[in-house]
C-alpha cells in the first residue's frame, strides 16, 4: 500500500505508521491545524499568555503577595483568566492555567501556583 504525506502528497518511505515525508511537512501540517483561526482568538490567547508570564515572574516560590499597582505596571489585564476556583471557605481564586491569584484587602493579591 502506497501512503502519501498528509501535507504535500509525496510518497512516504519508511515505517508503516508514518504520516509525513519529513519533519518540515509534519511541522507545517500541525501549525496549520493548531493556528488561531481569527484575530479575536489570537488576541485573547496573547493576553492570556501575557498574564500567565506576569504571574509566573512574580510568583517564583509558588505562593507570594503583590499589589494591584505592580500587576498593572507590568501590563496585567484582570479581565482575562482561564478559570475561577471557589473554596469551601468562600475565597475566590482566578487562575491562568496553574498560576492563580486571590484578591486581598488594600489592593493586595495573593499569588498561588496549583500543583498539577
Amino acid at each position: 500500500m502506497n501512503k502519501t504525506c498528509l501535507e504535500c502528497g509525496e510518497k512516504i518511505v519508511g515505517r508503516e505508521d508514518k504520516k509525513f515525508c519529513s519533519d518540515g511537512c509534519r511541522n507545517a501540517y500541525n501549525n496549520k491545524i493548531n493556528k488561531d483561526s481569527t484575530n479575536f482568538m489570537r488576541n485573547i490567547n496573547n493576553k492570556l499568555r501575557k498574564n500567565y508570564r506576569i504571574l509566573s515572574e512574580l510568583n517564583i516560590e509558588g505562593k507570594s503577595k503583590t499589589t494591584r499597582a505592580k500587576l498593572l505596571s507590568k501590563g496585567f489585564d484582570f479581565e482575562f483568566f482561564t478559570n475561577i476556583l471557589q473554596t469551601k471557605t468562600g475565597n475566590t481564586y482566578y487562575f491562568l492555567y496553574d498560576q492563580g491569584y486571590m484578591v486581598l484587602d488594600n489592593d493586595f493579591y495573593m499569588l498561588v501556583k496549583k500543583d498539577i
